[in-house]
């Protein structure tokens, strides 16, 4: 179980990372715009079976209230609609494999966010990290001159708008990680497939079909097969594994493009794959207090937060339902998640 579940991680990292060089492949007959549009809309697409399954089966699939609504409509504009405009306009002007590993900014951004807009604890690993990632892009900035930091500018611009992407949508509860990137592809790729229509009009050619294969792709089925691999990993480590998602991306970008690897940009990869380790060896314990509180999102029990009674539901099985927590006082290593978004 534990074998399938580190493939699935690492093919679904293999998935999302082909999507970079790919999109460079795409962004010399679609512009940015039109290309995030088809990417986002082509998830929604691979999606729609599933959030149709649990329609059926009586689940929720949209947010029943203003909290979730508007913590969806964040995650929506900042990492469906400005995002991966920022991310393809950046592409089109540097190296791919360089874009690949900038995207390690979106760990910065997303604690960066955590700490000043939703009071999260970061340890000394994580800053450490952080500030590796940073030095590793620079570097890459360094090598490409003004095209470069251009480009970096922009890349770091799509990494803050997907921080920030990242902390609406950890606090959303009521649906699952596959109804959020439904609604994602499907709001935010019509916005921006409508946007570059009416900016740029032209006929339909077989670009788009390659672009809607790729999003429902690296979007859609990656992201499926990920929150499978975590059911079975845990998520700290399907995480670990899905932080290599770059490396397949500089993989293909010297395989499918072309694109040669300057001793600087293997100096950035080293310096990056040590950043992200230390950032996954940060942990925090302190006795803490929770609330009563009454939620639904999914989950298993033996994490000493869902100990519940179930007739039908044998152990260890992810499950979602409505289940109410009442006030606890205890102490243990903890990321923060839903259930552990103090500053302390």
């Amino acid at each position: 179980m534990k074998y399938r579940s580190f493939i699935q991680a690492l093919v679904s990292a293999a998935m999302f990372g082909i999507a970079t060089p790919f999109s460079k492949t795409l962004l010399a007959d679609l512009q940015a715009n039109q290309l995030a549009g088809l990417l986002y809309l082509g998830a929604a697409v691979c999606l729609m079976p599933m959030v149709l399954r649990r329609r059926l089966a009586g689940l929720t699939i949209f947010p029943r209230d203003g909290r979730n609504r508007r913590n969806l409509l964040g995650a929506v504009v900042c990492g469906g609609i400005i995002g991966p405009v920022l991310l393809l306009t950046g592409l089109k002007y540097s190296l791919a494999a360089s874009v690949s590993m900038w995207l390690n900014l979106e760990a910065v951004a997303t604690a960066t966010v955590a700490i000043l807009l939703f009071r999260e604890h970061l340890g000394k690993w994580t800053w450490l990290g952080n500030l590796g990632v940073l030095a590793a892009g620079g570097l890459l900035g360094f090598e490409q001159g003004w095209a470069g930091w251009i480009s970096l500018a922009l890349v770091a611009g799509a990494a803050v708008a997907w921080g920030l992407d990242n902390n609406f949508t950890a606090v959303i509860d009521g649906i699952s990680p596959e109804d959020i990137t439904f609604w994602k592809g499907l709001i935010a790729g019509t916005t921006n497939l409508v946007i570059s229509l009416a900016m740029f009009p032209g006929p339909l050619s077989a670009d788009w079909l390659w672009a809607l294969l790729l999003g429902g792709l690296s979007y859609g089925a990656s992201i499926a097969l990920y929150i499978h691999a975590a059911h079975g990993l845990g998520a700290t480590r399907s995480q670990m594994v899905f932080s290599s998602a770059p490396f397949f991306g500089v993989l293909l970008s010297v395989l499918w493009l072309g694109e040669g690897l300057s001793v600087l940009q293997i100096i950035a990869a080293v310096v990056l794959g040590g950043s992200i380790a230390l950032i996954f060896l940060d942990r925090h314990e302190h006795p803490h207090h929770h609330e009563s509180l009454t939620h639904e999102h999914e989950h298993r029990h033996g994490d000493r937060h869902h100990e519940h009674l179930h007739v039908n539901i044998p152990a260890g099985t992810a499950h979602s339902h409505s289940h109410e927590h009442g006030p606890l006082v205890h102490s243990h290593s903890h990321w923060p998640d839903l259930h552990h978004r103090h500053h302390e």
